[in-house]
């Protein structure tokens, strides 16, 4: 060591961490998208987006008002009607298979312009021919391919190309988007044997590597009315890069459990009765769009969030949705009454309700419930805060990792967690928190070996889903006829 002098001043890490921020209710949805209207259709094929405006998801995945491409009925509803970000959308509608081949369609020209017949026309694919299909004309030379405000493509004669002025009749070579090929294994994925690629929702371990956020919802909108896709969907939530947990919202197909009293019996053969599920019927529509429940209820939950600093000990039940009605697969309204509404609860199903206030979001419970009755489990909103406080943990003291597991680190990790409960507490988040570190949780081996376990004991506040008056007849209030 070198002869020192003099005054020197070194430092020590600071006892006391500030936890990381996490966003709780993060929503990361699969579908399908109208991919043919973005500059290049096959950059964002299972691949993460994350869009904080409207602008940037609709640039990235195309829009149009068609809820067949199930990303759309997603971003219409989540930036326009709840008006919260950020979302992240995966595509797996690939056009280089998911489309239909149109040979020689007839087209009638009218002021040098015509509309093709089909939707998700991709534009590269089009080629214009003479009406004999001897002729075929060359891209931006003798003709151009645009989109209406509708998404429908639209052929436009160039007036220096070689189209004569006279010819009105003209055949036309495409390929289209079809999203009805894009099947429940497309969402599910998986990881390509050679390229090692992840498809669908394999996804999800690259959100918070690439975006370093935190799933909190897991959705895919129609699909997951398919139970493979439901339970790869929890499967995924559970455990997300091996460290966080998020919940996935689910719904119940309306075209074939179209009472209510059925769908009690779909959920439960279906095996959709796990904590990190919830389970959605039926579906909700706003003027002539239809959503499903699950799409609406996500984007009710971050803005219940958002009004709540981001801490997710709210309950979204008895909270207002954007519909005028619920209604089964093709608009066949369903109305239920308080009793209806209440026995889907106790089911662990969340619906919609319109008794007081308008349309409401109607239900506490995971799909866990009535199995399961562990509040931690059982009811969503203390389910959600216990997936939050525990990712907020792990980022947090992931920091801490490696150090020299000696007093000070067992008292920082201590000290830091109960500081930080402790404002939660102060604020009404928690009704009371606190952390130890336990000799029986911690034996001589494990420490030996680096392992330290620290016992985190939390409790969220219940929603309060019953209010009971308890209604008398005093007789002594008798004597008020007496003066």
């Amino acid at each position: 060591m070198a002869y020192k002098h003099g005054v020197y001043v070194s430092e020590v890490p600071t006892s006391i961490l500030p936890p990381v921020n996490v966003s709780a209710g993060l929503p990361v949805v699969f579908g399908t998208a109208p991919v043919n209207l973005t500059a290049d259709p096959a950059a964002n094929v299972n691949k993460p987006v994350l869009a904080y405006t409207y602008a940037e998801a609709v640039a990235a995945m195309g829009f149009i008002n068609d809820f067949d491409y199930t990303l759309c009925e997603f971003m219409k509803s989540h930036f326009a009607l709840f008006a919260v970000a950020p979302v992240v959308l995966i595509n797996v509608l690939d056009p280089a298979t998911h489309k239909a081949s149109v040979t020689a369609e007839p087209a009638t020209l009218a002021d040098d312009k015509v509309t093709l017949v089909n939707s998700g026309v991709l534009k590269g694919s089009v080629v214009v021919k003479s009406d004999d299909g001897l002729t075929a004309y060359v891209a931006e030379t003798d003709y151009t391919v645009t989109y209406n405000t509708a998404g429908m493509a639209i052929v436009n004669r160039l007036p220096d190309g070689t189209i004569p002025t006279a010819t009105t009749a003209l055949t036309i070579d495409y390929d289209h988007l079809d999203p009805s090929l894009v099947v429940a294994a497309d969402i599910i994925g998986g990881i390509d044997a050679i390229t090692g690629a992840a498809t669908g929702l394999e996804l999800v371990n690259e959100i918070f590597p690439r975006f370093r956020l935190i799933p909190g919802q897991i959705l895919a909108p129609k699909f997951s009315t398919d139970s493979a896709v439901a339970a790869v969907m929890k499967a995924k939530a559970s455990n997300i890069n091996s460290h966080f947990k998020a919940i996935s919202l689910s719904d119940v197909p309306t075209g074939t459990v179209d009472n209510y009293a059925d769908v009690a019996a779909w959920k439960n053969n279906n095996n959709v009765v796990d904590p990190l599920q919830v389970v959605c019927w039926p579906k909700v529509k706003l003027g002539d769009d239809e959503y499903h429940l699950s799409t609406q209820l996500a984007g009710l939950i971050c803005r219940t969030d958002a009004d709540n600093s981001d801490i997710p000990y709210t309950s979204p039940s008895n909270k207002g949705l954007q519909m005028d009605s619920a209604v089964l697969a093709g608009g066949e309204e369903v109305w239920l009454g308080p009793d209806s509404a209440a026995y889907l609860n106790g089911e662990g199903v969340v619906t919609a309700f319109n008794f007081v206030g308008g349309w409401k979001a109607w239900g506490n419970r995971t799909a866990a419930y009535p199995a399961n009755t562990d509040p931690k489990d059982s009811f969503l909103a203390i389910r959600r805060m216990f997936n939050w406080v525990g990712n907020t943990l792990t980022l947090t003291f992931w920091q801490r990792l490696d150090y020299p597991l000696n007093k000070r680190q067992v008292q920082t990790v201590v000290d830091s967690a109960n500081i930080w409960l402790n404002g939660l507490v102060a604020q009404g988040y928690l009704l009371g928190a606190r952390v130890e570190f336990l000799p029986e949780e911690n034996p001589s081996t494990d420490l030996m070996d680096g392992i330290a376990r620290f016992h985190v004991y939390l409790t969220p506040p219940s929603p309060n889903r019953e209010i009971d008056f308890i209604l008398e007849y005093d007789p002594s209030y008798l004597q008020s006829l007496f003066g």
